[in-house]
């Protein structure tokens, strides 16, 4: 895939939460705000590694 995600891991909320060090309804904010890309999986989310570095990335910058 040329999107980059053919080598992306998904990860489940929690796993996300766990990895930002956040509560799990801040990572469904996120997601809801649009500001952390998600795919849905029947009832639930899944966000690429990808997705997570890169928010994190953005986030750090912005704070400098």
């Amino acid at each position: 895939m040329a999107n980059g995600l053919s080598k992306a891991r998904f990860l489940t909320v929690q796993e996300v939460a766990g990895l930002m060090r956040v509560s799990s309804m801040t990572v469904y904010r996120l997601i809801k705000a649009g500001e952390l890309p998600a795919v849905r999986v029947g009832r639930s989310f899944r966000v690429s590694d990808v997705d997570v570095d890169a928010y994190l990335a953005s986030r750090y910058t912005q704070a400098g």
